[in-house]
């Protein structure tokens, strides 16, 4: 199906006639639930679970009053993830959403009962976690970013900023089992394309300056950041580096071309955010998740950052301007 900025796609279609209804005033019971993420609390993530806590606001929940969130953030540690989840789990909140594959991952591990929302992550039935995704039949439901179905799409943008790319450098995070999927996906892209791959991994943010450093060593002519949360937190660093090692990057997210790489083709994520607090809304409200369906994001954004394009002595296009969403002077 063509990509369209401007639509949204429900499968199964349940979601589109709902409608929204206000939290009851008469309600008087004060709700509790969990959020929690692989990510750091860094502004860039905050900014994505704000936009969930201010839907929840205008569905009639106040923070204070009648709702309480547990908020959890993992800074990039699987064993802390785990032991967050657990915690959660162990406060008995009446369910938690989650930020990231990995994320929703470890709390289906910690719990088959609370509800779990997502509110990104790849195909969750690429790495089991719902039966279909019309009906997903387990405790999880909720929105998807589907990066790991944007891999083509994203290798072809890059290609048309550097018209006679013929070696890409993949930067992929080796903690993330998501990350490794979209690692796949992009390899056959290039596979496909006839474009010829360089893969460096990260672990922590130290790995970064060495992993750039030896792809631009290796006459990489463009990067592509694998998203994930580890690599969103250091999107900062990346555009440092790309900028310093003369690196066209494309980024997972409006916030990776803000930070300096050169263009972002992704989701809107703070729409997603709302998406899944109105999914928690649906829940709270007596909603069973196993027969949610999935919601897939059809609205994508194309974000240019000219500054690093004229840094790097890239030309682009009037064409590409025009269609962009947001270019950064």
């Amino acid at each position: 199906m063509p990509v369209s900025r401007r639509r949204l796609l429900v499968l199964g279609g349940a979601l589109v006639a709902a409608p929204v209804i206000a939290y009851s005033q008469g309600d008087r019971r004060v709700r509790r639930i969990g959020i929690i993420d692989y990510s750091a609390a860094e502004p860039g993530r905050l900014g994505w679970w704000k936009a969930f806590r201010q839907r929840l606001g205008e569905l009639g929940y106040v923070e204070g009053k009648n709702l309480v969130v547990e908020a959890r953030f993992a800074a990039g540690s699987e064993a802390q993830l785990a032991a967050l989840a657990a915690e959660l789990v162990k406060l008995k909140v009446e369910l938690i959403a989650t930020g990231g594959t990995i994320t929703a991952l470890a709390v289906r591990k910690a719990t088959h009962d609370i509800p779990i929302v997502t509110a990104t992550g790849i195909d969750p039935l690429r790495v089991g976690l719902v039966k279909t995704l019309a009906r997903p039949g387990t405790n999880v439901t909720g929105v998807v970013s589907l990066n790991d179905q944007l891999a083509a799409k994203r290798l072809e943008l890059l290609r048309t900023f550097v018209p006679k790319v013929s070696r890409i450098g993949l930067l992929w995070d080796e903690t993330n089992p998501s990350s490794k999927i979209q690692l796949k996906d992009t390899e056959d892209a290039a596979r496909t394309m006839g474009i010829t791959k360089m893969v460096r991994g990260v672990k922590n943010a130290a790995d970064f300056e060495p992993a750039m450093a030896a792809l631009a060593k290796e006459g990489s002519h463009a990067l592509i950041a694998i998203p994930s949360p580890a690599m969103f937190s250091n999107r900062a660093l990346i555009g440092q580096l790309a900028l310093k090692h003369r690196l066209p990057t494309m980024g997972g997210a409006r916030e990776y071309a803000q930070a300096g790489a050169l263009v972002s083709y992704a989701t809107d994520y703070p729409h997603l955010f709302r998406r899944a607090a109105e999914y928690a809304d649906k829940i709270l409200k007596g909603a069973n998740p196993a027969e949610l369906p999935i919601e897939q994001p059809t609205k994508f954004e194309l974000i240019i950052n000219l500054h690093t394009a004229k840094a790097l002595g890239i030309s682009i296009p009037q064409s590409l301007l025009v269609r962009a969403d947001e270019v950064i002077q």
